[in-house]
């Protein structure tokens, strides 16, 4: 089994800042013309290759539902959805938790060949995408935007070697306090290949700290794993969708890779 978990609980504030109320949306649905044009859309079918894909909603969580209802038999058939009703008091690695959750209880992790995990607020170029999906073992992506503290997540490797997360959720200035040997923006993209070192992570989570960011989990599994047991997958293309202005380039983006030459 190869199960992928898109987490798409958040507010959208951003989003829908400056937009009078009855317009506001889910930006991970929104789209102006053919209902095809969402974030959403694009990221399943990217995981065209997984086998169950399991969504974890929040805010609008019924929009969410319709609009599910309207996709294609051949991803509706795979998609299930979870509900996180902390969506709005807990941070992001409750959504992580509840989606992990939800496939080790319909599954043993003998049975689990690889896990995708992905932020569905996020356009990536398909080459880059298919780059990791297709990769065998563990991934790391980043991106080859600048590293700014007020929103990159930073991965970095530590003087032994390991690979480590920081990220102010202030959105402000930030601090490693410990010699890196690399740094790097992180893509938001991951892959593991473990599923029994996920579930321990997951469960380690929810036992020492669920109020804290997908980073958590995240590094709890990083930490289960040797160094070079991780490929790091460049993202040449990647967006993370936080206005309309954002998704109005990410839209012009699609456009064009399907204008002829």
């Amino acid at each position: 089994m190869k199960p992928a978990v898109i987490t798409i609980a958040g507010i959208s504030g951003r989003f829908n800042d400056g937009v009078p109320e009855p317009d506001h949306r889910h930006k991970i649905i929104y789209y102006e013309d053919d209902p095809r044009d969402t974030l959403l859309y694009h990221l399943l079918v990217k995981c065209g290759s997984y086998d169950r894909i399991i969504l974890v909603g929040g805010s609008r969580y019924s929009d969410v539902e319709r609009y599910c209802e309207g996709l294609p038999g051949s991803i509706q058939d795979r998609v299930s959805l979870v509900y996180n009703d902390h969506y709005s008091d807990l941070a992001s690695g409750y959504s992580l938790y509840l989606g992990l959750k939800s496939l080790f209880d319909d599954a043993d992790t003998d049975s689990i060949e690889e896990v995708l995990f992905v932020e569905g607020d996020l356009d990536i170029d398909d080459a880059s995408f298919a780059k990791v999906t297709g990769h065998a073992g563990n991934v790391l992506t980043y991106s080859y935007e600048p590293i700014y503290a007020n929103k990159a997540v930073v991965l970095y490797r530590d003087a032994a070697g390991r690979y480590k997360y920081a990220f102010n959720s202030s959105h402000g200035l930030l601090s490693i306090d410990e010699p890196f040997s690399l740094i790097l923006n992180s893509g938001q993209l991951w892959k593991f290949r473990y599923a029994d070192r996920l579930k321990n992570a997951n469960d380690r989570f929810f036992a020492e700290d669920r109020s804290g960011t997908n980073l958590k989990i995240i590094q709890n599994y990083v930490d289960l794993c040797d160094s070079d047991d991780f490929e790091l997958i460049g993202l040449r293309e990647w967006t993370n969708c936080n206005t309309r202005e954002d998704y109005g380039r990410i839209k012009r983006r699609w456009e064009s890779l399907l204008r002829p030459e």
